[in-house]
């Protein structure tokens, strides 16, 4: 078993920055890749984008390119997601999930899950 926990979430405006935390706990050693969903009020849990755990390489889905930006510490079992010029449709919970294989672009692809940390953009 895999445990994740998601922190840093909170209000901020538009045009801000925040960095969300994913720290991993228990079997990491079976983890290939890690990932940011978000669930908007009234909407679907969609991919934000992911990160392969060994190598590092990551994956960004269109409507975040150029404003988010996903990193690893394998050292603190740490997943990061930096998020700039946020803006108030980027409102949302924001999950940490792992995976222990394949390519992760659907949310019934991982095995692990964190609790979700809310995050608010105002206007």
């Amino acid at each position: 078993q895999v445990q994740l926990v998601e922190s840093g979430g909170g209000l901020v405006q538009a045009g801000d920055s925040l960095r969300l935390s994913c720290v991993a706990s228990g079997r990491t050693w079976s983890i290939y890749r890690m990932a940011w969903f978000r669930q908007a009020p009234g909407k679907e849990r969609d991919l934000v984008g992911s990160i392969t755990w060994s190598a590092g390489i990551p994956y960004y889905t269109d409507s975040v390119k150029g404003r988010f930006t996903i990193s690893r510490d394998n050292a603190k079992n740490t997943v990061y997601l930096q998020m700039n010029s946020l803006k108030p449709e980027d409102t949302a919970v924001y999950y940490c999930a792992a995976l222990r294989s394949g390519a992760g672009y659907r949310q019934d692809e991982y095995d692990y899950w964190g609790q979700g940390t809310q995050v608010t953009v105002s206007s």
